[in-house]
Order: structure tokens, then C-alpha cells, then sequence
């Protein structure tokens, strides 16, 4: 599968396959790849971080749901619809606006910092909950394309661990895992 190139089509596709895995998990206290996390707080972190960020950059407010440790099924199901809404209508005409990134589009800045997050943290909760952790490989390459270059400032931002090194004859979505921090071999042998 080819993802749809327009921001909101993209969101619309990426937002689908995560709330596939959401649907489907049944442990949300199961450990997630990303240490110290748990399925229920991949979620978290999407719902909480995102919010913010538009609102510093564009003055708009999502709606929210309940907390993800109390629902973390409603908690994204709002979110993801907030935020596709957004996508779609009017506001995706507002300036963004942010001190760290300057202007950019808001279609353009949701697909660029939020969508390829989803994208990268579907991986991350179809493992916690032993799910179909299958990732478009097209996006995997375009993601990593464009992440190699920048690989110090991704690393010193903070949002990244260390690189964990996989065979050089890894897939797409090998690589892009293990450049994020990920070890996707892990649990594998």
C-alpha cells in the first residue's frame, strides 16, 4: 500500500491503521518497545503532545477525550477525529506559525511532524500488543530519506535514542526502526 500524498488523505490513512491496532489491543499495560512505556501510553503520547504543539503554532484547540489511562480506545478516537476535522475544514487554512520549525502550512506541518509520528508509533503499539506490525515500506524509505540527513539534530532534540545497529541487508522498515532507537530484532530469535 502507497500512502495517499495529501496531508489529509495521509492522516486519514495513517490515523486508520492505528486505530485498527487500537481496536484490537486487549492488554493495554503490556510493555511497549519504547522503555518504560505501555501500550496505553503510545496513545498518551500522541494525544498529549500534539495538542500543544498546534496550539502554540496556530492558537487552535483540539477536542479532547478521556485520559488514556482511563480509555485509551476513546482517548485516540477523539483525537484522530479532532484532528482529521481539522484536516478537512476550514483550519487547515491557518498559519502555523512555531518558533523551532518557522511557517509552514498547517496541512503541511501536521503530515510533517504529527502524521509520521502515528506512522512510526504504529509499529511501537502493534508490538506492545502482539499485533500485525507490518509499515508501508514506501513511507518507511521517504522517512528515513529524509531523517539520515538530519540524524545529529533528530538525536540531539531528544525525541530519538541511539541508532540500534540491524544488518546491513535489513528491509526498509528494519532500517527506519533501528535509526529511530527501535530494536525490532529483538524477540525475534
Amino acid at each position: 500500500m502507497t500512502l495517499p500524498t495529501s496531508p489529509a488523505e495521509r492522516h486519514r490513512a495513517v490515523a486508520a491503521e492505528f486505530t485498527a491496532r487500537v481496536q484490537d489491543a486487549s492488554d493495554w499495560d503490556a510493555p511497549a518497545p519504547v522503555t518504560g512505556w505501555r501500550a496505553r501510553d503510545v496513545v498518551g503520547h500522541l494525544v498529549e503532545w500534539f495538542p500543544g504543539f498546534l496550539k502554540s503554532a496556530t492558537g487552535l484547540v483540539l477536542d479532547h477525550g478521556p485520559s488514556p489511562e482511563e480509555d485509551p480506545v476513546a482517548a485516540w478516537q477523539v483525537h484522530a477525529d479532532a484532528v482529521q476535522r481539522l484536516l478537512d475544514g476550514p483550519e487547515a487554512a491557518t498559519p502555523f506559525r512555531h518558533p523551532m520549525v518557522g511557517e509552514l502550512p498547517l496541512p503541511d506541518a501536521v503530515d510533517r511532524f504529527y502524521t509520521s509520528d502515528v506512522f512510526m508509533h504504529t509499529w511501537d503499539l502493534a508490538r506492545a500488543t502482539g499485533q500485525d506490525e507490518r509499515l508501508d515500506p514506501q513511507t518507511c524509505a521517504d522517512l528515513l530519506a529524509g531523517m539520515a540527513p538530519i540524524e545529529e539534530l533528530l538525536r540531539s532534540s531528544g525525541q530519538y535514542g541511539p541508532a540500534v545497529p540491524v544488518p546491513d541487508d535489513a528491509d526498509v522498515q528494519t532500517r527506519l526502526l533501528g535509526f529511530i532507537g527501535r530494536d525490532p530484532l529483538r524477540g525475534r530469535e
